[in-house]
């Protein structure tokens, strides 16, 4: 597990129809693994400074996410998920942000983290920004 998330490094990005929630990715926990797997730390911010904080990992080539745990007190706690398939109308709009914005364009993994801090910055990867015509829709 990476270290817990602090509050000064965390990059937001813009999720749709996110309501009052805002969304925050620890850049010091990205990681690409060999295999393609994708692995961050989640922070989900209500507008009453409410956080919920997450530890997960993204497959691109199948569309799938795995929590591995959940933030509490400052620490990590429970035991990893099972793989479950990337739903493009969940109500957990902000995995189909970063699987298709950022950290999956095209279902293709990033790169390195660095390509993937610097997606998260830009709004998009720059493989999916103004070429959505080019995007496939279905996962």
């Amino acid at each position: 597990m990476p270290a817990y998330p602090g509050t000064q490094e965390l990059i937001e990005f813009k999720v749709d129809a996110a309501g009052e929630f805002r969304f925050f990715i620890d850049p010091a926990s990205l990681s690409v693994g060999s295999d393609g797997e994708v692995r961050y730390a989640l922070v989900a911010r209500s507008a009453q400074g409410v956080e919920n904080v997450s530890y997960e990992g993204m497959r691109c080539n199948s569309a799938e996410l795995r929590l591995y745990a959940l933030g509490r007190g400052g620490a990590w706690a429970g035991t990893p998920g099972e793989w479950r398939a990337v739903r493009e109308r969940s109500a957990q709009r902000w995995h189909t942000t970063l699987f298709r914005e950022c950290f999956c364009p095209q279902k293709d993994p990033i790169r390195n983290v660095r390509e993937g801090i610097q997606a998260l910055r830009d709004g998009g990867h720059p493989a999916v920004k103004g070429l959505s015509g080019d995007i496939p829709r279905g996962f």
